[in-house]
């Protein structure tokens, strides 16, 4: 299920990613017109999806770049955070709210003090911060113990 090959580079296709983040300064930083979003050293990961045109390849190649004039949650954060890595998966089926429960509940992640990034759902956030970087080998586990029939997770840099 899982695949570390840095020449799989993600399609148009729909599905699942995550951002690896790493976060080198202290302070607070501001989400949107309300939001103030405290930072940490350390790692944090941002679990999303992408259903529209030019799917995954798409909105990575947005996350990818500083967004001048922010949009979603993490379109803020991204300037403050080098991406490190990202974890993705082609399925038709959505499962962000499955990776950010899998990075809350398994992974053991903080989630920051208000609803980053699930605006749209009902879970506590899409963003989980660590202090260690989370290893692959495990969110793909628990991945596969929550859904068995999971499409393969790729790992990018």
């Amino acid at each position: 299920m899982a695949d570390r090959d840095h020449d799989s580079q993600p399609g148009a296709r729909p599905g699942t990613y995550a951002l690896l983040l790493r976060i080198a300064s202290t302070g607070i930083v501001r989400i949107g017109r309300r939001e103030r979003l405290p930072l940490a050293p350390g790692w944090a990961v941002y679990a999303g999806s992408a259903f529209g045109p030019g799917g995954i390849a798409a909105r990575l190649a947005h996350h990818r770049r500083s967004a001048v004039r922010p949009h979603w949650h993490i379109d803020y954060l991204r300037r403050y955070a080098l991406l490190e890595t990202v974890w993705f998966s082609h399925d038709p089926i959505r499962r962000e709210c499955a990776w950010a429960a899998v990075l809350a509940r398994e992974l053991g992640g903080r989630a920051p003090p208000f609803r980053f990034g699930a605006s749209d759902c009902r879970c506590p956030a899409h963003l989980y911060s660590f202090g260690a970087r989370p290893k692959l080998a495990a969110f793909v586990a628990a991945l596969k113990s929550w859904n068995p029939d999971h499409a393969a997770v790729i790992e990018v840099c």
